[in-house]
């Protein structure tokens, strides 16, 4: 009884070990508008499955928020202030194993302005 325990813990331990050492592809995706953002991703995921890659995601991220409070007078009036914030928008797509005609046909996609890109080999 107890080595059949030993075996199945074994054969779960020796699964997930071999999964973490295949290489894979880490794409971060970051844009100030959530709809571009997603029209982008919707493209880059299109893209991959037309070469049939296995695509894991997109896992929304944190959204980044940046704020500023400035006083609206140059000299006078410290209690006339505006407020501005920005927003970053962040997505996550892995494609695991990926063959060189995704990588070739992702580095060969046009996105539109205000998308940046940071692809990572893991």
């Amino acid at each position: 009884m107890a080595t059949a325990a030993k075996e199945k813990s074994a054969k779960g331990a020796s699964a997930p070990a071999a999964a973490a050492h295949e290489p894979k592809l880490r794409i971060r995706v970051r844009a100030y508008e959530h709809k571009v953002l997603d029209l982008s991703v919707k493209q880059i995921m299109d893209t991959a499955q037309r070469f049939d890659a296995k695509v894991v995601g997109p896992v929304p991220l944190p959204t980044e928020l940046k704020r500023w409070t400035v006083n609206r007078s140059t000299f006078v009036h410290k209690n006339a202030r505006e407020q501005f914030e920005m927003r970053i928008h962040k997505r996550l797509i892995d494609i695991l194993s990926p063959s060189p005609k995704v990588v070739e046909a992702l580095t060969n996609l046009n996105l539109p302005s205000g998308v940046t890109i940071d692809v990572k080999m893991v």
